[in-house]
């Protein structure tokens, strides 16, 4: 076989691999954001914030994509609508879960979502597995073992309201995948802009207009919804929603590192040990998927 036939073959597997690389890179991007966040909301709100991060992503995807170019169904309108206002109560519950919650812990609450729905959509031992070694991670990740220290409920309550959306955010995203990427989303965040703003303004008032406030949202917009939920909608395409949601898994891990770096949140061993579960469970969950693949392209 001649090398030009060789690279031929291989691109397959490795295009396997880009989806992938695409949604640990949105977590990266978004636990990030989600860091530099938490440091404005003494200065505008959770409310406020949440209506820079979608309103000015909304802005930045629709300048890049320009999805008015693109023609849609009644259906297809109708998904998207879907897809946006559960994107942006999202959003918005998810810090509003933030005023009270350490990042790591909300995001571990909130990823109850995602991985009740690998749980129903998981048909094979390994799915099983998998979910398992995460469910655990998520578990050592919650405070629960420290009798001194309690959660506010409130806030609780609106990291499990996050979970819900998550969930319906994956389920919701895969019905619209059969659209170009950029422009549904771009079209997705439009609608989440319009349910999130007005809570913003009512809770900011005039202050929602500061200079200072605003530059600080735009960077929070592109850090936690313009670059991660356009590389998500990448992922969304290639990898199966119970895949999805078990890689998911490395978002708490991730959250709480980020925390730990920008906001000196340091972890404890369990939490250390909570790390390498998930990640356990995303490795192992990637491993037996491109596997499965090779072994399918390989088949005579």
């Amino acid at each position: 076989m001649s090398s030009a036939a060789t690279i031929t073959a291989r691109q397959p597997e490795q295009g396997s691999y880009v989806p992938y690389l695409a949604l640990i890179g949105a977590m990266l991007v978004i636990a990030g954001g989600a860091s530099f966040a938490k440091h404005l909301f003494p200065l505008v709100g959770p409310q406020a914030l949440t209506a820079y991060r979608v309103g000015f992503a909304a802005l930045i995807l629709a300048i890049v994509f320009r999805p008015w170019r693109m023609k849609l169904t009644r259906d297809d309108a109708l998904r998207i609508a879907a897809y946006g206002a559960v994107l942006g109560c999202m959003n918005l519950v998810f810090y509003m879960a933030l005023r009270t919650l350490p990042i790591g812990i909300a995001v571990a609450i909130e990823f109850l979502g995602p991985l009740s729905l690998s749980l129903a959509l998981s048909r094979r031992p390994i799915h099983f597995v998998a979910i398992g070694l995460a469910a655990l991670g998520v578990a050592l990740l919650l405070p629960i073992w420290n009798q001194g220290r309690g959660l506010d409920p409130v806030g609780v309550c609106y990291a499990l309201a996050a979970g819900v959306c998550w969930a319906l955010y994956i389920l919701l995203g895969k019905r619209t995948a059969h659209l170009p990427g950029g422009q549904s989303v771009a079209l997705g965040m439009a609608v989440a802009a319009v349910v999130t703003v007005p809570f913003g303004l009512h809770s900011a008032g005039v202050g929602f207009f500061k200079p200072e406030l605003i530059v600080g949202g735009l960077i929070v917009a592109v850090l936690s919804s313009a670059i991660p939920y356009s590389l998500e909608m990448v992922a969304m395409r290639r990898i199966p929603a119970r895949n999805f949601g078990v890689l998911l898994s490395l978002e708490p891990a991730i959250g709480g590192l980020s925390a730990m770096l920008v906001l000196g949140e340091m972890l404890t061993v369990a939490q250390w040990v909570a790390i390498m579960l998930v990640v356990s469970a995303s490795a192992l969950s990637v491993g037996f998927d491109a596997k499965g693949k090779a072994a399918a392209q390989n088949a005579p």
